[in-house]
């Protein structure tokens, strides 16, 4: 049986005095009179078992009812073949209005056991923020409000897969949960027909900067779409063969100072001092947002995880929605209605 299954006793026309469940260990797991939950009405008691059971153990129930009658019953829980733990993400910090609550399973779910996933975790906001939940791979599942978050929200997470059946011999890991708090809104308009990032914060203006976007025309323009700002790195090597294109083809590895991720595709807002010449007049990338070292730095500084950037005028197929950072790019009703929780609000 399924540790999360409910454990029960019940007794008609006498009232229930003893009930203990005892593990395989000898230890006392529930008591009446001290862990789990009583129900008496006229003709009958009812006992239930509130704490947690584990996976591949042996249970003793016994009870004892007001005539003296005593039963007992011996069950094991199942052991699965394989738990399937769950990360959550973000945990423990400020976000931006555009953040999604990422809920990242170790294994992929069978579409079979999708629901039963989504209905493990719940999304609880301060004030209420509607939302809902869809499957951006086979082994992460999200929500997003339907519209950004209002600053100062408090969110708490939780999911509970253990206990759950979640493919043909896999079932749920630990529980977990996480909190964060969302910060200012902070938003980075970048314009291909200015060729202008003006940033804004709570929808004032704090700071405009020139840009070279990804050449126009061909497969390295920067797609036109919202992005979610992710990692933040001081430095990194860049090699173009990550994505397809070879060094003997024109590509390059490039050491990069403050690279600001804003797709898991590969795409940065970073500094680049060989084409601060191009920055507000000419595209010249392979698709990342080229400004001067000042300004990459102060842009790295200045956003957090969960900032938006929103480009637009440029070239090409929208930024995709299953890219990672991608999820405003959604349509609100394909997502709402894909999602298997009847009331996917966090209230």
């Amino acid at each position: 049986m399924s540790p999360s299954q409910t454990i029960e006793v019940h007794t008609f026309g006498t009232e229930l005095v003893a009930a203990k469940l005892v593990n395989d260990a000898g230890e006392v797991v529930a008591e009446l009179g001290g862990q789990g939950k009583l129900e008496s009405q006229t003709s009958t008691s009812s006992w239930r078992v509130t704490e947690p059971l584990g996976y591949g153990r042996e249970y003793t129930l016994t009870a004892r009812d007001s005539e003296g009658q005593t039963v007992e019953s011996t069950f094991e829980t199942l052991t699965p073949s394989y738990k399937a733990e769950v990360y959550l993400m973000p945990s423990d910090m400020e976000v931006g209005v555009g953040q999604t609550v990422n809920v990242q399973f170790d294994i992929s779910i069978p579409d079979a056991y999708k629901e039963a996933a989504e209905q493990t975790v719940t999304v609880t906001a301060d004030p209420p923020t509607e939302g809902a939940f869809y499957w951006v791979n086979e082994s992460q599942l999200r929500w997003r409000p339907k519209d950004h978050w209002q600053p100062g929200t408090k969110v708490h997470v939780e999911a509970k897969p253990f206990g759950t059946q979640l493919g043909k011999a896999t079932w749920g890991g630990d529980n977990v949960e996480a909190d964060f708090t969302i910060g200012d809104e902070v938003i980075a308009y970048v314009d291909n027909n200015t060729k202008i990032m003006t940033v804004t914060k709570n929808g004032e203006t704090v700071k405009t900067m020139p840009v070279s976007m990804g050449r126009d025309g061909g497969r390295w323009s920067t797609p036109p779409g919202t992005y979610i700002i992710g990692d933040k790195n001081p430095s990194m090597i860049m090699d173009s063969e990550t994505f397809g294109l070879s060094h003997e083809q024109g590509g390059y590895r490039t050491k990069v100072n403050y690279a600001t991720q804003m797709s898991y595709s590969g795409i940065y807002v970073h500094a680049a001092p060989w084409s601060v010449w191009a920055q507000g007049n000419t595209n010249t990338s392979h698709g990342c947002i080229n400004v001067s070292t000042d300004n990459a730095k102060w842009f790295q500084d200045f956003v957090k995880r969960g900032d938006l950037v929103v480009v637009t005028n440029t070239t090409g197929p929208e930024f995709s929605p299953y890219d990672g950072l991608g999820d405003w790019n959604f349509d609100w009703d394909t997502i709402s209605k894909d999602s298997s929780s009847e009331d996917s609000s966090a209230s």
